[in-house]
């Protein structure tokens, strides 16, 4: 049969993205992204070390970076996106900084990390003060509560599962008890940590029920990504994604600032 009438395909918009070997989550993020835009994704090399602190350095070398960036370039990305949060906190704002300035060098297009975008996205909410959630140990937690005060953020509420593998295996359901758990003190939004949680759906079932913006690591990423080629997230009922005229009204005013409450029976 002759299709050459259809006219396609048509043009694509191309998103680079450099994750870890263990990622297994390219499903979840292919559902943020527009029809007229390709995710182009390669893994870092495999390393035998569980979810740490010392995983997180070696997925963000500098070596590894460029690699992963110059495989993508064949592909003629916009933007490259590197979708690992722990990875991108580890070092604080001028680790962060310092692997945005190598991809940028490699790929000679922009580039982002997760943990990056998530302080764009929480500057374009306004929100100062978020309960955290995360599948990872105490250690890489902490790790990225400093992250965050660095850029001046302060964390009202926190739970974490003590994961070092499997993470992309957690049900929605755990996530929901968790979020529950991190919500103690006054705050402005909530952030899921890792980009190898699963989180899609269960983002508008939280925003409802917490009454505040809920952001996850994918979500971000892909948000701060398509932003930056000029293009929009998908993502239902997400108050990140939405316009703000239609966010209006949809969620509570920030309450006023208050003592947090004293984080005990971390989890």
């Amino acid at each position: 049969m002759d299709v050459s009438f259809l006219g396609g395909p048509q043009p694509q918009h191309g998103v680079g993205v450099v994750a870890p070997f263990d990622f297994a989550l390219d499903r979840e993020l292919w559902r943020w992204v527009p029809d007229d835009v390709s995710l182009r994704l390669t893994r870092t090399p495999f390393v035998p070390v569980g979810v740490s602190l010392d995983l997180a350095r070696l997925v963000s070398e500098h070596e590894t970076l460029r690699e992963a960036v110059r495989a993508l370039g064949a592909s003629e990305p916009e933007v490259i996106a590197y979708a690992c949060t722990s990875g991108s906190f580890v070092d604080g704002i001028v680790g962060e900084r310092a692997m945005c300035e190598v991809m940028n060098s490699a790929g000679e297009v922009p580039s982002l990390t997760t943990s990056g975008a998530l302080l764009q996205a929480l500057e374009e909410l306004g929100a100062g003060r978020i309960a955290l959630l995360t599948p990872y140990t105490e250690s890489v937690t902490r790790s990225l509560e400093d992250y965050l005060g660095e850029a001046g953020v302060t964390v009202t509420g926190c739970a974490f599962l003590g994961l070092t593998r499997h993470i992309w295996r957690v049900p929605y359901r755990a996530v929901v008890d968790m979020a529950r758990e991190a919500v103690t003190g006054a705050a402005d939004a909530l952030f899921i940590s890792c980009t190898n949680l699963p989180t899609y759906d269960v983002i508008p079932q939280l925003e409802a029920e917490l009454r505040m913006p809920v952001l996850s690591a994918n979500q971000v990423t892909m948000w701060a990504a398509l932003r930056t080629i000029g293009a929009r997230a998908v993502g239902p009922y997400q108050a990140l994604l939405m316009e703000p005229e239609a966010l209006a009204g949809t969620l509570p005013e920030a309450q006023p600032e208050t003592q947090p409450e004293e984080q005990e029976g971390w989890t």
